[in-house]
C-alpha cells in the first residue's frame, strides 16, 4: 500500500520560515531603537517585513497556500536578507547580527528560490496561467491577494534564462517591461530587462523582434558592448536572409510559432503532456449516462470481514473500466494529524528509480519530499495498516511500508507507473510486485492537485476523509498499463494524502 502525502512546499518547515521571519523583524526593530540615528535605511526596511510578516503569521497556513507568497518568502529570505546583512554589516551591532546569523542556517538556499520559480512556472503551464495573472495574485479559492514587482518578475525570468528556457524567460521578462514601464519603481533598470529579453527572442528565434528590441536597449544605453555586438550579428544575419530571398534559397530558419502574441510552448520529453495537464485542469472525459449508470455507491463490508459487518465502509465508484473505488470517513481528524506529526521530521527529498542502472535518484518530473513510517513507530501505523487491509481484503504482511509523500509549492509527480517493469528489480522475485495502490487523502484542496489518468482520462479529485483504490496488475499478474498516473500540482491551498 502506498501512503502519500501532498502539500505546497513542506508546510511545516514553510511555517517556521515564516515565524523565523517575523523572529528576525523583532530583533531588527530592536536594532533600530538602539541605533536608531545612525540607521534610517534599516528602519524603512523593518517597516516593510513587519507588514508581511504580520500577514502571514496570523494564518501562515492559508497565507503559504497562496503560491506567489511562498515564492516570495523563499525569495526574500535566500537574496533580500543577504543583502540587508552586508549593510548592517557597515555599522554592526552584535545581538541582531548574532541573531540572523542563527537564522541564516536554517534559511532557504539559492537553490531553494530556484525551485521555487521553477515550481510557479510549473503552476503557469499546468492551468495555463499568464504571467499577468500570477504577477496580480489573482488566483481561483485565495484567501491572500499577493503580488510581484518588476524586480520578481526579472528574477523569474533570471531563474528560466540560467535553465536554457528561454520560453519562460521571454513571458517574465515581458512582464517585467510591462510593469517597468507603467511606472512601478525597481531597482532593475529598463536596459537590464530589454538585454536578456532580446537575447532570449532571439533564441527562439523571432530575429526581426530581436532586432527591433536590440535597437530600443542601444538607444537606452550607446555604450552597451553587447547590445551592439549583438545587433551587427543580427543585421548580418537579416541581411544573409535577404540574400538567400533574392536568390530563391530557402532559409535554414524557421520563424517561431505564436498563438495570441504568445510564443508556442516547446514540446518536452512527454509525449502525453497535454492530455496530463489538461485533465490537471478538470478537462476530463465526460461519462456518457448509460456508463454512469454502471456506477454504484454502497456500504463495504469487506465480504463480510467481522471487523466492518457493525460499521461498513461507504464505497463510490469513480470509475469503470479500470475498476476505480473510493471509500469515505476511513480516517479521524486526529489520525491524519498524527500521522502529519510522525512523517514531518523523516522528510527527504523523494527519489525514482533509474530504469537504466536501476540506481534511486532525484528527477524532475517527482518534485516531492517522503519519509516511510514503520509500525513500531506509532500505533497509529498499524492501526492505519490493519484498517487498509480490512477494506481491501489484502494482507499487509508483504505491504511496503507507509510512504508519506509531501508535494511542496508546484510539487508534482508526473504520469507514472505504481508497479514495477523493471527486469533487474530483485525485490519482484522475493516480494512481488505492487499489486494494487491505496491511497487517502488529508485535506481538501482549494484549487489543483488532483489524481489523474491521462490513458482513459479520468480525474480525481481530494477530498478530506476518503481513499481511492485501484488494483495496478491484472489476476495473470501482468501490469494494468491502463493504471499510469499523475499527481497534479496544487494551485492553491495544501494537500495531504496517505
Amino acid at each position: 500500500f502506498t501512503v502519500t502525502l501532498y502539500k505546497p512546499h513542506n508546510q511545516g518547515q514553510m511555517t517556521d520560515l515564516v515565524y523565523s521571519e517575523r523572529d528576525l523583524v523583532r530583533s531588527l526593530k530592536e536594532y533600530i531603537r538602539e541605533e536608531e540615528s545612525k540607521l534610517s535605511k534599516i528602519k524603512s526596511w523593518a517597516e516593510k517585513m513587519e507588514a508581511v510578516t504580520s500577514k502571514s503569521t496570523s494564518d501562515p497556513e492559508g497565507y503559504l497556500a497562496h503560491p506567489v507568497n511562498a515564492y516570495k518568502l523563499v525569495k526574500r529570505l535566500n537574496t533580500e536578507w543577504l543583502e540587508l546583512e552586508n549593510l548592517v554589516l557597515q555599522d554592526t551591532t552584535n545581538d541582531f547580527i548574532a541573531n540572523l546569523t542563527i537564522q541564516r542556517q536554517f534559511f532557504p538556499t539559492e537553490e531553494d528560490e530556484t525551485g521555487a520559480a521553477k515550481a510557479l512556472m510549473r503552476l503557469q503551464d499546468t492551468y495555463k496561467l499568464d504571467p499577468e495573472t500570477i504577477s496580480k495574485g489573482v488566483l481561483p479559492g485565495t484567501k491572500y491577494r499577493s503580488s510581484l514587482t518588476v524586480d520578481d518578475c526579472f528574477g523569474m525570468g533570471k531563474t528560466a534564462y540560467n535553465d536554457g528556457d528561454y520560453y519562460h524567460t521571454v513571458l517574465w521578462m515581458q512582464q517585467a517591461l510591462k510593469q517597468h514601464e507603467e511606472g512601478e519603481e525597481s531597482s532593475i533598470t529598463k536596459a537590464e530587462i530589454l538585454d536578456y529579453l532580446s537575447y532570449a527572442v532571439f533564441q527562439l528565434g523571432d530575429l526581426h523582434r530581436a532586432m527591433e528590441l536590440t535597437r530600443r536597449l542601444v538607444s537606452l544605453d550607446s555604450t552597451h558592448e553587447r547590445a551592439g555586438s549583438n545587433l551587427r550579428y543580427f543585421e548580418k544575419l537579416l541581411a544573409k536572409e535577404r540574400m538567400e530571398t533574392l536568390l530563391n534559397k530557402t532559409s535554414a530558419r524557421t520563424e517561431p510559432v505564436m498563438q495570441g502574441g504568445v510564443y508556442e510552448r516547446p514540446s518536452d520529453y512527454l509525449p502525453e503532456r497535454e492530455i496530463y495537464e489538461g485533465l490537471c485542469r478538470g478537462e476530463g472525459v465526460k461519462m456518457t449516462p448509460r456508463r454512469q449508470k454502471r456506477l454504484f455507491c454502497r456500504y463495504h463490508d469487506g465480504n463480510r470481514n467481522p471487523h466492518l459487518l457493525i460499521a461498513p465502509f461507504k464505497e463510490e465508484d469513480e470509475w469503470d473500466s479500470p475498476h476505480i473505488v473510493r471509500y469515505y470517513d476511513v480516517m479521524s481528524d486526529e489520525e491524519i494529524e498524527k500521522i502529519k506529526e510522525l512523517a514531518k521530521p523523516k522528510l527527504a527529498r523523494a527519489t525514482v528509480r533509474d530504469p537504466k542502472t536501476g540506481v534511486l535518484t532525484v528527477a524532475s518530473y517527482r518534485v516531492s519530499k517522503s519519509s516511510w513510517l514503520e509500525e513500531y513507530d506509532d500505533p497509529i501505523v498499524a492501526k492505519v495498516n490493519h484498517r487498509m487491509q480490512h477494506i481491501t481484503g489484502l494482507t499487509v504482511k508483504t505491504a511496503e511500508l507507509l510512504q508519506v509523500a509531501n508535494y511542496g509549492l508546484g510539487g508534482q509527480y508526473e504520469p507514472h507507473f505504481d508497479f514495477s517493469r523493471r527486469p533487474f528489480d530483485s525485490t519482484l522475485k522475493t516480494e512481488g510486485n505492487r499489486l494494487a495502490t491505496f491511497l487517502n487523502y488529508m485535506s481538501d484542496v482549494e484549487a489543483g492537485g488532483a489524481t489523474v489518468f491521462p490513458d482513459f482520462g479520468a480525474a480525481i479529485w481530494p477530498r478530506k476523509g476518503t481513499a481511492v483504490f485501484w488494483y495496478n496488475l491484472f489476476r495473470s499478474g501482468e501490469g494494468d498499463y491502463r493504471t499510469r498516473h499523475a499527481a497534479c500540482p496544487v494551485l492553491v491551498g495544501c494537500k495531504w494524502g496517505k
